[in-house]
């Protein structure tokens, strides 16, 4: 190489990176017990529209809100719309079985996730990685390297998965090490994703309890996330499960055609000044047990 031709870095992402959000229709069950069929581009967004949001449906409204009951993902609004239109057409007996079978599909079990799972986690990254800003990441990684990811986790952390009751997964969980200089070992930084149509259900919540009870059991002082601002449903995942924003980095990620800010969130799992003990590097099994078990157990 010569002086006259420099090396370039990487090319800034552009808006046009971004692929369309695909389109859903869906069903929800209202207070009442009725049934509302209707479609969108942002379900988690939709969702929170139709129990007290901004711009909820009339019925919705008049019914109590709802929760999810039905959820089908197209590739464009079309198909969403003609699959909404079909879906108010249905006798409600027809509907009924439809949420039914929706339902023992889509309940999430907790369990630690394995080599087995790579393809699955790095198909759910991935949509992240081509749709969303919630990871700075521009390219997708390989399956192989998703799979080295899900092993080298579990030498110091948990990787837990949850899955659908027909297999698929709506989610995932698991700590990094937050810094590598020894002064850090007793910090973590924690990674949840879930998948678009599992958004608002709990699963979220479900996967950071377990993953915090078995860091919290290993000896690890604090867990931190990182989250690009603005994402608002994000910020309010973390202040509700407990953690406080401690720092705020102005114009850090650029991604998508546009600077974003990163927020650094902080959960103390053991308060005080005391020396730490060492950290249990491998999460002891009684423990993984444990914490899912918790989180599987049925809601009283």
């Amino acid at each position: 190489m010569t002086p006259e031709t420099p090396a370039l870095g990487i090319a800034p992402s552009a808006a046009g990176d971004r692929l369309p959000a695909p389109a859903w229709a869906y069903m929800l069950r209202c207070a009442d017990g009725s049934l509302y069929s209707g479609w969108t581009n942002d379900l988690a967004r939709r969702l929170k529209a139709h129990n007290g949001g901004a711009h909820g449906a009339r019925y919705t409204r008049a019914h109590g809100g709802g929760t999810l009951a039905y959820a089908q993902r197209f590739d464009t609004k079309g198909e969403a719309m003609r699959r909404e239109a079909g879906l108010k057409r249905l006798p409600k007996a027809d509907k009924e079985a439809l949420a039914a079978r929706w339902l023992a599909d889509n309940t999430a079990t907790l369990r630690a996730a394995g080599p087995q799972d790579a393809a699955a986690v790095n198909e759910l990254y991935c949509w992240y990685v081509r749709h969303s800003t919630a990871t700075f990441q521009y390219g997708c990684p390989t399956v192989a390297e998703t799979r080295a990811e899900i092993e080298t986790v579990w030498q110091r952390a948990p990787f837990l998965a949850a899955v659908g009751g027909d297999g698929h997964l709506m989610g995932y969980a698991c700590a990094h090490p937050w810094h590598t200089r020894e002064a850090y070992a007793w910090d973590v930084e924690l990674t949840v994703y879930c998948a678009p149509d599992a958004v608002g259900r709990g699963v979220g919540r479900r996967l950071y309890t377990a993953l915090l009870d078995i860091l919290k059991a290993q000896g690890y002082c604090n867990a931190l996330a990182l989250v690009a601002r603005p994402n608002p449903a994000s910020a309010a995942f973390h202040k509700a499960m407990g953690f406080a924003r401690i720092g705020r980095e102005p114009r850090t990620g650029y991604k998508f055609g546009r600077w974003l800010d990163l927020d650094t969130w902080l959960l103390p799992l053991r308060p005080g000044d005391a020396p730490p003990a060492p950290v249990t590097l491998t999460p002891p099994a009684e423990a993984v047990a444990r914490a899912l078990a918790a989180a599987n157990r049925p809601k009283e």
